[in-house]
């Protein structure tokens, strides 16, 4: 689906598949950037899309079908469950929509490729939603990387201490599940770090991994995960990643990267430290005072504000209209869904390390058994 130069100069129309919490992130973010619109929502619930449509000032479709036919509709954001983007991606290219998906892209990797093949078949736009990659602490570290100021990279780290309450698994039929959420404290809250850790440190050679199930009942995914990772580079890195970890404000998820000639921590989007063996008067601007508290979503999936979201989505319709292919497109998305799944078919077979790229997606088997 191309563009004109009349569409080009015109807001771009979205539409919203699915209005569950995510949803209002889309929106607000929506609201707020120049050159874009919300029109319209679907959700299957006719009752909670309504009252969506009606808080956002948009039109309510009572179909799929109706949503995709809009015609000012040209982006469809789907906010629906993890495991049920595929059908909804596929009517959206048949439709010629341009998508946008929510983390994860897919919860597997025949999943994600068929998502990303339609799209590319029909000639439209897959942008996938890691918005961590768009905050300024975040990019100021992809560039002193990528400007090589770390010299050999050695060691890192990714730590996700989080938590969820009983109540938080038990309010959707999905949730916890392996076949709509795609997986637990690392494919659904780990994933953001996760996919900052691939950016920052490039393609993943080996996995081994630990999961378990220790504070939750009635769900089959794992809330604590733990691994380590070689990458192609040959630096060596750990996860932790859990929804089992209560405090009282929520820490932040942190990454850590070390180097011959620099070191970095990163705790949510605040540089805590950023050192460098040649260090430039610009470095200090970045620094952030250290806080342990506060951690975006740590303990409240909707304590996240919308200002990434906002980012990430000004950047995937700047690509649309230009044409090109946004920097979180359909390969961008699918390594973080790729690695974690080697950590899920390491946790299973002991802690066996597992060889990167898969070649098949595993089977994965639950760890306990999702409440009715």
């Amino acid at each position: 689906m191309g563009y004109g130069a009349g569409m080009s100069q015109r807001p771009l129309g979205f539409g919203i598949w699915g209005t569950g919490m995510i949803a209002e992130f889309h929106a607000k973010a929506l609201a707020e950037i120049a050159g874009a619109k919300l029109v319209a929502a679907y959700n299957r619930s006719p009752a909670k899309g309504r009252d969506f449509a009606a808080k956002h000032g948009v039109a309510f479709a009572e179909t799929p079908e109706a949503l995709l036919a809009h015609p000012e509709v040209d982006i469809v954001c789907l906010c629906t469950p993890s495991g049920d983007h595929l059908a909804p991606a596929l009517a959206c290219a048949k439709a010629g929509k341009h998508v946008v998906v929510e983390k994860p892209l897919e919860v597997t990797l025949a999943r994600c490729d068929e998502l990303t093949a339609a799209c590319v078949k029909a000639g439209v736009t897959v942008a996938g939603i890691l918005p961590r990659r768009f905050g300024a602490g975040a990019v100021a570290l992809k560039a002193a990387l990528d400007a090589g100021r770390f010299g050999q990279l050695t060691l890192a780290g990714a730590l996700i201490p989080w938590w969820r309450t009983q109540a938080y698994y038990d309010s959707a039929a999905w949730r916890g599940t392996f076949a709509l959420d795609g997986g637990g404290a690392a494919m659904n809250q780990g994933i953001h770090t996760i996919d900052l850790l691939l950016w920052f440190l490039g393609a993943p050679k080996r996995v081994s991994a630990t999961a378990g199930l220790v504070a939750h009942d009635g769900i089959e995914v794992e809330d604590i995960a733990t691994g380590w990772i070689e990458f192609a580079n040959g630096c060596r890195a750990t996860l932790a990643s859990s929804t089992a970890c209560w405090s009282g404000t929520g820490f932040p998820a942190e990454i850590r990267i070390h180097g011959t000639t620099g070191a970095a921590v990163l705790r949510d989007d605040k540089l805590t430290a950023f050192e460098f063996e040649k260090p430039l008067p610009s470095d200090a601007a970045f620094l952030a005072p250290t806080s342990e508290g506060g951690g975006a979503g740590a303990n409240d999936p909707k304590a996240i504000g919308h200002a990434w979201h906002r980012s990430n989505l000004e950047e995937a319709i700047a690509a649309i209209r230009a044409g090109k292919q946004p920097a979180v497109n359909g390969a961008e998305g699918r390594k973080a869904v790729e690695l974690i799944l080697a950590l899920y078919q390491s946790a299973q077979a002991g802690g066996e390390p597992i060889s990167l790229p898969l070649k098949q997606d595993p089977v994965l088997r639950p760890l306990g058994v999702k409440k009715a």
